[in-house]
């Protein structure tokens, strides 16, 4: 019996119409085409539902390359921020960095805040400490503390974030005046490995990506120049400052000039490299930035996302997942259509 073909289209003249009315409402100018990609529209088709993008990162398997960031803690908000964050980060096998835990070093006061492990499951839930905080410890004879809050929150690493134009601005900060590199080395030797580095929105030279590069860490989260500027945020905090530092803000890198500067140190310093594993965060605002910008590194990186992230995370968890389905779904079209100019 032969096969038959009928369109079932109903909405056909609908769609026509639509496109006569919109049409000259739907023109890109050349100066706005995004130039990262080439556009390879014959070489395969669209994507299953099913599929996703799955990548090993610190010896774990994601299905997507994404990070969900540091962010915040210590609040009423923070618990169910917190929460949604975790049942995603279980739920699609990603990574996530709690906000700092400072209020967790001498108190249990803010645990319920932090304490998600239950919701991540067998992903990597990373604390977070300032290099500040970590410095006073230090000087204190108190490192230990870090190590028994790292156990009440079953974490599986530290992040530690740098963070001194942030400190400088902030009208309560605090100084630190050793040499964070050399807090780090303490922090492996002492207390655990398992650390990540990162900024907080004005990213890192060559120099500081290449120190850090040259240790045993798990990874180094760029926080770069792009996305919330901490340092910025501090300032509008303290009017009677703004005018007069407020040049210090555009300090910094973008996460495209520090890939360029990571590809170099590879090249150039291979041999010597010891943590390849890169998370690429600030500015990454949609999954094009992160698909494009995870192709071009030449080693292993997923990207972060904080503000994005916490946007949908402060509402009901639907939206969160809604959310992060759209990110798949993009991510597995674009590793379809698109390929990244080099």
């Amino acid at each position: 019996m032969a096969k038959t073909y009928k369109d079932t289209d109903t909405t056909a003249e609908q769609r026509k119409e639509d496109h006569i009315a919109l049409a000259f409402d739907s023109q890109v100018a050349e100066r706005n085409i995004d130039t990262r990609f080439y556009y390879e529209p014959l070489l395969a088709g669209h994507p299953t539902n099913d599929e996703t993008c799955e990548v090993d990162f610190l010896q774990y398997k994601f299905q997507l390359p994404l990070w969900i960031s540091s962010m915040t803690g210590g609040t009423e908000r923070a618990a169910n921020i917190n929460k949604n964050l975790a049942r995603a980060c279980g739920e699609y096998k990603l990574g996530m960095g709690l906000g700092s835990c400072r209020s967790l070093l001498l108190s249990n006061e803010r645990l319920k805040d932090f304490d998600v492990k239950n919701l991540v499951g067998d992903q990597p839930l990373y604390a977070n400490l300032g290099i500040a905080q970590i410095e006073q410890l230090y000087k204190a004879d108190k490192l230990p503390l870090i190590a028994e809050m790292l156990k009440k929150l079953t974490a599986d690493g530290l992040i530690i974030h740098i963070n001194p134009l942030q400190e400088w601005m902030q009208p309560e900060g605090d100084r630190y005046f050793m040499n964070p590199i050399e807090l780090i080395k303490i922090i492996i030797q002492e207390i655990t490995p398992h650390i990540i580095v990162k900024e907080v929105g004005q990213g890192m030279g060559p120099m500081s990506l290449l120190e850090l590069m040259m240790l045993p860490i798990d990874a180094v989260d760029f926080g770069a120049s792009g996305g919330t500027n901490f340092a910025l945020l501090e300032l509008l905090r303290d009017k009677d400052k703004t005018s007069l530092h407020e040049s210090l803000v555009y300090v910094g890198h973008s996460a495209d000039e520090m890939v360029d500067f990571v590809n170099y140190i590879l090249e150039k310093q291979g041999d010597k490299i010891q943590c390849k594993n890169i998370i690429i965060s600030g500015g990454v605002k949609t999954y094009l930035d992160g698909y494009y910008l995870i192709n071009k590194i030449k080693t292993n990186a997923v990207y972060g996302q904080a503000s994005s992230f916490l946007k949908y995370a402060m509402d009901d968890y639907e939206t969160l997942q809604e959310y992060i389905e759209e990110q798949r779904k993009g991510l597995t079209l674009a590793k379809k259509l698109l390929k990244i100019k080099a």
